[in-house]
């Protein structure tokens, strides 16, 4: 029982704390994928030490702690005693003794002190490197939840729904490639965070998408995946709380995850928006995401991208019915954000937000433009708008084609089964 409970004690101060400790030490090592390490190594001794002996009063301090003494002892094995590890003992105490104690003590590093702001500019940091735009999108997502989200190899690895060892080699490329590219563990510079925080930005929204409409598997939503990224979310908002469009992507994720709870019926399988109970909305999200966009437009100059797509979302959210929805303020703002954010994605959400407002012969010029493009050709998205502006325009043999196409390209098992009953009452019919 004793180490059941220490080794979920172990489990949820890593989550909570491992971007500031690893941050923490990348800050006294200089060297992020060293830090990592270490860290790493921390999380296994507390694996190892807690379960046995308790919990330490600080249990984050007694993580620093280990982390830091090992880095001592790499740097005394290779005899450089220069002046970084002079640096790192003054921090550690003389000849390598840690303020706190022992940290095998459970008692020791409640001496350890945190210093907000400099935790604040660590963390921030840390994200700025895990989205380094020198990385692939894949090593981004994987390092940045791995140093600030917390999550293990083998929860990255099922979030993603990839392989174990294919994220180990991810995170271990992109250590190699941000050594390679020797990225200095700082918090970038007002000119540059501009540039670079869109990077950032991009990560935490990619996260959330694949957690909100799973592009594969048995499930439509990966809960943990999403609740990640609004937790990435929540502290950038906290770390940068000038920039509009930080609180712009926070409301957007806040307002669609309000829908979460009425998605999927009791089976798992999707509910469609129209037969959605609205009363199972999140309203407390609701109100996170509103205030969220307020913000933004208040320390903004207008919405960005993120902005945009949140002022849609909360045209959903505010409504009573798809009917009352407003969906000719739905169709400006998508016509404002494809002017802002080109692309077929956003082209093809405006018309059906179009079919909504003026009906689906209006948006079928729109998509047959998109099909013409083959720039969606890849995705089971464009041939099901398709195919449901065919069945509200009576041409069910069309519909028919476009179905069936559909459900060839859908990855996601809960989409296909929805896609096959319009299909099947298309044929009942």
């Amino acid at each position: 029982m004793a180490e059941h409970s220490g080794r979920e004690a172990v489990a949820a101060v890593w989550r909570i704390e491992s971007a500031r400790i690893v941050g923490a030490l990348a800050r006294y090592t200089g060297d992020f994928a060293l830090a990592e390490d270490l860290a790493q190594e921390a999380l296994a001794e507390a694996l190892v030490t807690w379960p046995r002996d308790g919990v330490p009063r600080n249990p984050a301090g007694w993580l620093l702690t280990v982390g830091k003494r090992r880095a001592i002892d790499g740097f005394r094995r290779r005899s450089a005693l220069d002046d970084r590890y002079a640096a790192l003992a003054h921090h550690l105490g003389e000849g390598g003794t840690v303020a706190g104690g022992d940290p095998a003590d459970p008692a020791a590093a409640d001496e350890v002190l945190w210093d907000p702001d400099q935790i604040d500019d660590d963390v921030l940091a840390l994200m700025f490197i895990s989205c380094h735009p020198t990385l692939s999108r894949d090593a981004r997502i994987a390092l940045t939840l791995r140093v600030i989200g917390g999550l293990t190899s083998d929860e990255i690895a099922k979030a993603c729904l990839v392989p174990t060892a294919t994220v180990q080699a991810r995170i271990t490329r992109a250590k190699k490639t941000l050594a390679a590219a020797r990225v200095r563990f700082e918090v970038p510079s007002a000119q540059e965070r501009g540039a670079r925080l869109g990077s950032v930005l991009n990560v935490v929204y990619l996260i959330f998408t694949e957690g909100s409409s799973a592009s594969s598997g048995s499930d439509l939503i990966r809960f943990e995946l999403a609740g990640e990224a609004q937790r990435l979310a929540r502290v950038l908002a906290r770390l940068v709380p000038t920039e509009p469009e930080v609180y712009g992507l926070l409301a957007l994720l806040e307002l669609t995850a309000a829908r979460f709870p009425a998605r999927t019926g009791p089976d798992g399988q999707p509910v469609l928006l129209e037969q959605q109970d609205r009363r199972r909305w999140d309203r407390a999200a609701i109100r996170r995401g509103r205030a969220a966009l307020q913000r933004a437009t208040e320390v903004g100059r207008g919405l960005g991208a993120y902005g945009l797509q949140a002022a849609i979302a909360e045209c959903h959210a505010v409504a009573p019915s798809v009917e009352e929805t407003a969906w000719d303020r739905i169709v400006v703002l998508y016509e404002a954000l494809g002017r802002l954010a080109p692309s077929p994605v956003v082209d093809l959400n405006r018309a059906v937000a179009v079919s909504m407002a003026q009906g689906p012969a209006a948006a079928l010029p729109i998509v047959d433009e998109l099909m013409a493009a083959e720039t969606l050709s890849g995705t089971h998205l464009l041939p099901s708008v398709r195919g449901e502006l065919m069945i509200r325009l009576g041409r069910t043999a069309e519909a028919r084609i476009e179905l069936e196409r559909a459900i060839a390209l859908c990855g996601n098992d809960r989409e296909r089964t929805v896609l096959l009953g319009k299909l099947a009452a298309l044929k009942d019919g």
